[in-house]
């Protein structure tokens, strides 16, 4: 663990959390066990859309189709309509370019925190890459002039239109269609997805309604201030990575300090540094170093029996990244080459199996272990609650599996 850490195992007694009482942690706090084998949950503040993006801290936005069922797998009340509504109406979700320049869907109060905590560094480190390679292709005599007097025009078009395309904005601002060329080569790129997306991560774009159906991944742009009439809110950096700090904790804690680094895209100094101020505990993981937020080192309850299918990148299986205490031996058949998960089955906190939609629109399972009869029935009654919530939407993930490639031929 080392520095403050191993100072706070060696003064303290260090409370050891097993695997079981992990499991049961999160199906309690990932809002999954609450449906049990019966498929019924209660309602409450959590039972909405910004109430599950508040729950988990943040959803994964890759894919498009991840937020709606990553939803609707905790509240499977919600439709599609409402997600949307959230969304592109209400806006009390939000897109952003967050953490390890990810996209993900944030409530609209903690996009501020993302943002400070996380978007900023990004934006940074994408804005000096652009402008080296505006250089190397020669773009202008001051690549940086070029870029802002870009960045600048970009802005004030989509202010005049409200919201627009990418295409709407290439025809209002011709600079986009740039082309970055780096010589002796002779296939490049236009400027346009590399602009665009450097103004949403430093918080001048929102990614708005898409062009298709839920699943499309073409948006329309919208100002940031359509969310925030007066410009995001500005926070501290250090007091936002410790309030991110926080809210990961609660819901992925107790977990290794290097979950925690993975998921923020910090470094361990400040992951360190946010632990420290946040008076995070040690606790002992199975004989692995772990962290827990203060007044949360105390057991867990018992849930009950749960099921669940969780859709392809669910922010649960993706919140951690030291897997083995839920993933077991599946992680060949339910991972793609680049560390990205598929749609997964899961009984009482570990990982059983996937899942598919087929061609016609039916589920199709694989359980990966016995999990005994009820838990089964369980888990194909959930399959045909969620072929019938998608209706005649077909789902493909973006990032495909082994084990979904082989249920869908």
């Amino acid at each position: 663990m080392g520095g403050a850490w191993a100072i706070i195992a060696r003064v303290t007694t260090v409370r050891q959390i097993g695997t079981a009482e992990r499991r049961r942690r999160l199906g309690a706090r990932h809002l999954l066990a609450a449906r049990g084998h019966r498929g019924d949950i209660a309602a409450g503040p959590a039972a909405n859309p910004a109430g599950v993006a508040a729950v988990m801290v943040a959803l994964h936005a890759t894919d498009p189709a991840s937020v709606f069922l990553s939803i609707v797998a905790r509240a499977p009340d919600t439709s599609v309509e409402a997600i949307e509504m959230a969304l592109y109406a209400d806006r009390t979700v939000v897109r952003m370019l967050g953490m390890r320049r990810t996209v993900w869907v944030v409530p609209r109060e903690v996009a501020s925190v993302v943002q400070a905590a996380c978007s900023r560094d990004v934006a940074s480190l994408q804005r000096r890459r652009l402008v080296e390679h505006l250089a190397r292709a020669g773009v202008d005599a001051d690549p940086a002039v070029w870029l802002e007097r870009v960045e600048r025009d970009v802005v004030s078009a989509l202010a005049a239109r409200g919201e627009a395309t990418a295409a709407e904005l290439v025809a209002d601002v011709p600079a986009l269609r740039t082309r970055i060329v780096f010589p002796p080569e002779v296939v490049g790129q236009n400027a346009t997805s590399r602009v665009l997306l450097l103004l949403g991560a430093d918080a001048h774009l929102v990614r708005g309604r898409p062009l298709g159906t839920w699943t499309s991944t073409l948006y329309r742009w919208s100002p940031a201030t359509a969310w925030w009439p007066g410009g995001l809110p500005e926070v501290d950096a250090d007091a936002a990575r410790v309030d991110l700090a926080r809210r990961w904790l609660a819901a992925f804690g107790p977990a290794p300090v290097a979950d925690l680094q993975w998921w923020a895209g910090w470094t361990l100094r400040r992951t360190r540094a946010a632990l420290t101020a946040l008076g995070a505990v040690a606790v002992d993981l199975d004989g692995a170093p772990g962290v827990v937020l203060p007044g949360d080192v105390d057991g867990a309850p018992e849930p009950g029996p749960w099921v669940a299918l969780l859709p392809a990148l669910d922010p649960t299986p993706m919140g951690w990244q030291q897997r083995d205490w839920f993933l077991g031996a599946h992680r060949e058949a339910l991972f793609d080459r680049t560390g990205n998960i598929g749609p997964t089955v899961w009984c009482d906190g570990r990982v059983v199996g996937g899942w598919a939609q087929r061609g016609d629109g039916s589920i199709a399972l694989r359980l990966l272990e016995d999990v005994g009869a009820a838990a089964t029935a369980a888990v194909h009654a959930q399959a045909e609650q969620l072929a019938t919530w998608i209706g005649p939407v077909r789902i493909t993930p973006r990032f495909r599996t082994p084990l979904e490639r082989e249920l869908t031929t």
